[in-house]
């Protein structure tokens, strides 16, 4: 055993500083996000700023319905959808967007989502040569180029009335996938040539989150970076083990961290109550049983509560869905409101055990965006909250350089992508804004597609791939 642990540990070890180092091809953009969910085009190709319905179109096709971001490789874009109750993993032509084929991912019935939720919320990840798609409960499909289907994991069903919406991805050999679900939360990696589980840590502590995994050279070593409640944790990418984590989250994470190109760590979490002048309380068990408990249970049901911060979330409490909850249900869940803290923080290579006081450079409590990632590019952080407002924060000290209300108002479910020093931003609505990539940022465009927009854009070589409910677009100049 300990001669084979090694065997795996070096060969891992290998592998991360593999995936880190090998050059990137700015022809691609293989997950969520693109090269290590940066949001960052590569290369020096130019991408039009005034792009729309009608503006800068190259070819625009139906797709069914569905959240997932566009991947796109080499010849093909890969999605993933939903078409009369079938989870589907479709490819597309890359250069005139024709359908190249399509697979079903079979499934006894569909999990419960949110309301504005859907079955095909986390984007593929691919290679090159495979793409692996996740449909929550469904589990974890692997395919070829060509459609053919190379293997699968079943999973679930998972115990999350919002859906699973995290992506995997691909470091070297393995296929990485982080679940936080309200009970049997995991981290795994998987064998992409055979789809069998490498390893597997358990994260129990961690209730529903949706942030995706990303790489950090940590001081040269390679790790896994999950934000999810209350803390960030960087995990050694050969065996899951946990090497350090940053304390001081939200109890909910939606957003992914992203590195910079100064080699810092960047991570922002948002939830209600979690504000510094707008935090939700909630009283200790013990002092309102006695009131609420109307049938002497010694336990609270749902319909006990008259309202509240712990109604209005019954079903995350309830971990145990016996739609009852106990004394340590209730108290588990009072303990996240109180840690709760909105925030965006800057954390340094080199970190180890504990470092939430050691590392961490600075902490932003303003403009801590909700489900959209942070995007770092050009020695700044981009965020967007919710109602479109927009700001830029000095990389280095933690400063808002500016903020402001964006033309596009509403929820921001997708992420700002830059390329060719512009940022692309779309709310919820599928208006698009495009902002110049600089401190003092000016609004260079605007645009609306008259259809509701989930996913985030693909930015590849001087191709923006854009994805509505309804449509892919393929723009350029």
């Amino acid at each position: 055993m300990h001669v084979r642990f090694r065997r795996v540990y070096l060969l891992g070890l290998f592998l991360a500083c593999w995936s880190l180092a090998t050059p990137v091809s700015a022809t691609e953009w293989l997950q969520f996000r693109g090269i290590n969910g940066s949001g960052r085009a590569q290369g020096a190709r130019q991408f039009p700023a005034d792009i729309g319905p009608n503006s800068s179109v190259i070819w625009r096709v139906a797709v069914p319905a569905g959240h997932s971001s566009p991947v796109v490789t080499e010849r093909r874009i890969f999605l993933t959808g939903v078409r009369d109750g079938q989870l589907l993993t479709f490819a597309l032509d890359r250069s005139k967007g024709r359908p190249a084929w399509e697979a079903e991912a079979p499934h006894e019935k569909l999990e419960e989502i949110h309301s504005i939720g859907s079955y095909a919320q986390s984007t593929p990840a691919s290679d090159g040569d495979m793409v692996v798609s996740f449909f929550g409960s469904a589990g974890l499909f692997a395919y070829d180029n060509n459609g053919i289907p190379l293997w699968k994991v079943p999973m679930g069903p998972f115990n999350n009335d919002f859906g699973a919406a995290s992506s995997p991805i691909i470091a070297g050999d393995f296929v990485i996938l982080n679940q936080d679900h309200d009970t049997g939360s995991f981290l795994a990696a998987f064998d992409k040539r055979t789809g069998k589980q490498v390893w597997r840590t358990d994260r129990s502590e961690f209730p529903r989150n949706f942030s995706t995994p990303v790489l950090w050279d940590n001081g040269g070593r390679t790790q896994i970076v999950i934000a999810g409640t209350l803390r960030v944790i960087g995990y050694e990418l050969a065996t899951g083990n946990e090497a350090w984590t940053v304390s001081g989250l939200s109890r909910t994470v939606c957003a992914t961290p992203v590195v910079g190109l100064d080699g810092n760590l960047y991570v922002a979490g948002w939830s209600a109550g979690g504000e510094a002048g707008d935090r939700i309380r909630v009283d200790a068990f013990e002092s309102i049983i006695g009131q609420v408990d109307k049938d002497n249970d010694g336990m609270i049901s749902e319909d006990e509560l008259d309202g509240g911060a712990i109604k209005q979330r019954f079903s995350q409490v309830d971990r145990d869905n016996d739609n009852k909850l106990s004394r340590e249900e209730y108290e588990f869940f009072r303990g996240l409101f109180d840690k709760s803290q909105n925030v965006v923080l800057a954390i340094r290579p080199g970190a180890a055990g504990d470092a939430s006081e050691s590392h961490v450079i600075w902490r932003q409590e303003k403009q801590v965006p909700f489900c959209a990632s942070p995007l770092w590019e050009n020695d700044h952080l981009f965020v967007v909250r919710d109602g479109g407002i927009f700001a830029s924060i000095d990389a280095r000290s933690g400063k808002i350089v500016k903020q402001g209300r964006l033309p596009a108002t509403d929820e921001y479910y997708s992420s700002p992508v830059t390329g060719d020093k512009k940022i692309y931003l779309l709310n919820e609505k599928g208006k698009l804004t495009v902002v110049s990539a600089q401190g003092a940022w000016q609004v260079l465009a605007s645009a609306d597609f008259n259809d509701p927009v989930y996913a985030t854009p693909a930015l590849v070589d001087g191709r923006i791939y854009l994805r509505t409910e309804h449509w892919l677009y393929c723009f350029g100049n």
